[in-house]
């Protein structure tokens, strides 16, 4: 029980340093925890406060999609107009907007504080993944929140294409506002899956013959993940979706393959349960003369 106690501080005031095995007491990992907490939530507050400084600009940039449908000029003629359906409705919008903003504002401090306090914990080749793999999905994520960007101005047509002519649309700015947020979520996740496929096959977890087995089914999976995921549901979006994930999933069996053409090891995918696997009788450190 000695890890739980609580650290008595040295001679100079210091706090404790870690063992000889690299372990620190309980109390020194929450008090880490609750320093990088706090460095990530000023970050944020920071990020906040700009997103409410430039709201104006930023909202005319996320509304930008929207202007471009017939739909938007229907309330207005010439104007792009949304509806407010209550009086609080227009302050959340702004909060959520700066939100937003700070979130994105502030990741790379957030990110590196979460990378700072699990780095401790991994080894030297797991370290050097999890920095390759950081610095590959945040511009993935954004790259698939870019597509989403681009395309949601004719999903949006073509959802709002199916009104009658004698009808007006009055879409809720918050609505809006949430279908953006959906749209840019769903699409930037969905760019990471082929990079976490590719974690786990550098884990060990999956191998480039099961991917290749069931290539077909993944493929098909993607195209009703792309009809259920979006929000509106409509053909083209689904589309916009599923071929660049269809793309990304191609380029992450192919660096399977190359990886595991380079680096081969022993498949024993192809034994029966009552197999034995072949053992390596070679001479181990144990039986090595003194």
């Amino acid at each position: 029980m000695a890890l739980l106690k609580w650290p008595k501080p040295s001679a100079n005031g210091s706090a404790p340093a870690a063992d000889s095995e690299g372990r620190m007491p309980l109390m020194a990992h929450l008090r880490e925890l609750r320093n990088r907490l706090v460095v990530a939530v000023l970050a944020l507050v920071v990020g906040v406060v700009i997103g409410f400084l430039f709201f104006d600009p930023v909202w005319d940039f996320i509304k930008a999609p929207y202007c471009e449908t017939a739909a938007a000029q229907q309330l207005k003629p010439g104007e792009c107009s949304l509806a407010i359906g209550g009086i609080f409705q227009s302050f959340f919008l702004t909060l959520q907007v700066a939100a937003m903003v700070g979130v994105m504002l502030s990741s790379p401090v957030w990110l590196y504080q979460i990378w700072a306090f699990v780095t401790p914990g991994l080894y030297r080749n797991e370290k050097r993944y999890t920095v390759a793999f950081m610095a590959l999905s945040i511009p993935l994520f954004l790259v698939g929140g870019l597509l989403a960007y681009l395309v949601m101005d004719t999903s949006l047509a073509i959802l709002l294409g199916f009104a009658p002519e004698d009808t007006v649309a009055l879409i809720q700015i918050d609505e809006y506002l949430n279908y953006t947020l959906i749209m840019l979520l769903v699409f930037g996740i969905s760019f990471e899956l082929p990079l976490f496929l590719v974690f786990l096959n550098m884990i060990g977890v999956i191998s480039h013959a099961s991917v290749k087995k069931h290539r077909r089914m993944v493929i098909f999976i993607m195209f009703v993940f792309g009809a259920v995921a979006t929000p509106g549901g409509d053909p083209f979006t689904m589309i916009a979706l599923a071929i660049p994930m269809v793309l990304l999933f191609m380029l992450a069996e192919g660096f399977m393959y190359l990886r595991e053409k380079r680096n081969p090891s022993e498949d024993f995918s192809s034994l029966s349960d009552d197999e034995a696997s072949p053992l390596d009788l070679g001479t181990t450190d144990a039986d090595a003369p003194k």
